[in-house]
């Protein structure tokens, strides 16, 4: 604890603080719900993705096999561009998936099997999902990492500067009060020193 000074002035700076402290305490941990909500949100989303991919997977094995036929797979889908925007939750700027464009290879349809044409919309799916994913999980860790912070504010706030403000000012009264105590005693000393003389 920093040395304080034992004077009106400083009782009423840690009052000051006090209540300032005391104003922001709430908004901190609004925020602190806020992020904490918004992240279960995004949980369930990449749950949500994470299930979708496991589901085409679980399409994909049926047909899987075919891919060891000698077929040119190489860059049957290509990703173009990868359009995603800022938004702000709570103060943290987070990516948002905009829009996700993709090439298909060009390939002979008489020349190579049938499949192909599944197999490219397999790709494609798998790769949309992972990206999707991908932003979520980037937007998670923004997230999880503001909440660290906001978490850290609100336990200084709570356990550090309220309870030492209240101590600060605690201590300051009993010394202004023993010291107006003192100076009353000495006051009637006095006086009746100048009542005897």
């Amino acid at each position: 604890m920093a040395k304080i000074k034992h004077t009106k002035n400083e009782l009423k700076a840690q009052n000051e603080a006090l209540k300032r402290f005391q104003r922001f305490l709430p908004m901190l941990i609004l925020k602190k719900q806020q992020l904490q909500a918004e992240i279960q949100g995004i949980d369930a989303a990449i749950l949500e993705q994470t299930t979708a991919e496991e589901v085409q997977r679980a399409h994909l094995a049926a047909w899987v096999e075919l891919f060891a036929e000698p077929v040119n797979l190489d860059n049957i889908v290509t990703i173009d561009n990868i359009a995603t925007s800022e938004d702000n939750i709570a103060g943290v700027a987070i990516p948002v998936l905009k829009d996700i464009s993709m090439t298909r290879a060009d390939y002979d349809l008489f020349a190579t099997p049938t499949w192909v044409d599944d197999a490219a919309d397999m790709v494609q799916q798998l790769t949309e999902i992972r990206i999707a994913r991908e932003i979520l999980e980037e937007q998670r860790r923004r997230i999880v990492e503001e909440l660290r912070v906001t978490s850290q504010r609100v336990n200084l706030f709570e356990k550090v500067k309220i309870p030492e403000c209240k101590e600060n000012i605690r201590i300051i009264k009993i010394f202004l009060g023993d010291e107006q105590t003192a100076a009353v005693a000495r006051g009637k000393i006095a006086k009746k020193r100048s009542d005897n003389a």
